[in-house]
């Protein structure tokens, strides 16, 4: 670990799980720090794009759990951690007592909290880090961070997670930054539909997107899909946001399945899952979410149909 020894401090090492999107920018990050060791990816070819400038190895889970102080997840949510994590063969099969494992999923904080528990069974600590900031954040090493768990914990993870982030917020006990996250979520995305919406009424009135956009970002309106989603993504015509439709629909159903846990109905939440759920069933799910723009009056077709019943994309494990 990042240890003072007189002068000199050891850094520490630190393994990345997951090299898509996200896991991408952050394993080069840390690679141009000196601090990457090690990565794997449930896809070999995953390791290979990254063109990683030091001596990194592709190891297996069991491996990483060895030899780093500090392991990254970056992979969709926490079945896919628990996969890595459990079996002869996963990561807690090999003894490293005080590896820190920070993970960067957009998960169920009951679910979280099953991990936390494997974790410290075999003597790890665990954050939950809540990520915010999306591929472009990543690559230019801006994320931030909503994190839960110990505050010394992350005093000790500090060394890693700076250099991949533009800040860090400790929010509470674990749970707490994918809590964070999850309400996040529910409200960039209700926003981002909230403003298509709108757009596409004022284009039906005559009015130019562009001019409707500026207009927006003059106002009090503006926000960051008005900002950079639309100007960047939606107006350049380059319909590249990095995330699918399913992704967002995942987070909304978890959003939405974490708010009524809590007593709350989320009305909003709940209309803008269904909406996602309703893209997905008219085949729309592995495409990039500025299409939803597009998209927009084909799925207003069906609006009479949707209920506030309950999402699909996330409501259960």
């Amino acid at each position: 670990m990042s240890v003072s020894n007189g002068s000199t401090t050891q850094k520490p090492a630190v393994g990345v799980i997951g090299l898509g999107q996200m896991g991408g920018g952050i394993a080069r990050n840390l690679d141009k720090a000196g601090l990457l060791v090690a990565a794997y990816d449930v896809s070999p070819e995953a390791f290979g794009r990254q063109n990683f400038k030091g001596a990194v190895k592709s190891l297996s889970p069991r491996e990483i759990g060895a030899l780093c102080d500090i392991v990254i997840f970056v992979v969709p949510a926490s079945p896919q951690i628990k996969a890595v994590l459990e079996g002869p063969e996963g990561l807690l099969s090999a003894e490293h007592k005080g590896q820190i494992l920070c993970d960067l999923t957009t998960s169920f904080p009951a679910d979280t909290a099953e991990l936390v528990e494997m974790a410290k069974k075999a003597g790890r600590d665990y954050l939950d880090c809540g990520m915010t900031g999306g591929a472009t954040g990543a690559d230019e090493g801006q994320i931030a961070l909503f994190i839960g768990g110990g505050k010394e914990v992350l005093d000790r993870a500090r060394p890693a997670l700076e250099k991949f982030t533009r800040k860090l917020m400790h929010l509470g006990p674990s749970g707490s930054g994918h809590a964070m996250k999850l309400v996040h979520n529910m409200i960039l995305h209700t926003g981002f539909l909230a403003t298509v919406e709108g757009c596409r009424i004022l284009e039906d009135a005559g009015l130019d997107l562009a001019a409707v956009v500026d207009a927006l970002n003059s106002g009090n309106a503006r926000s960051y899909t008005t900002e950079f989603r639309f100007p960047k993504h939606i107006l350049s015509g380059k319909w590249d946001a990095r995330s699918y439709v399913s992704n967002l629909a995942k987070d909304l159903g978890m959003a939405v399945r974490y708010s009524k846990s809590q007593g709350r109905p989320a009305y909003f939440g709940t209309l803008t899952s269904t909406i996602l759920d309703k893209a997905i069933e008219t085949g729309h799910a592995k495409d990039d979410y500025a299409l939803l723009y597009k998209l927009y009056d084909g799925l207003a077709d069906s609006f009479d149909e949707i209920t506030l019943d309950g999402p699909k994309g996330g409501g259960s494990k």
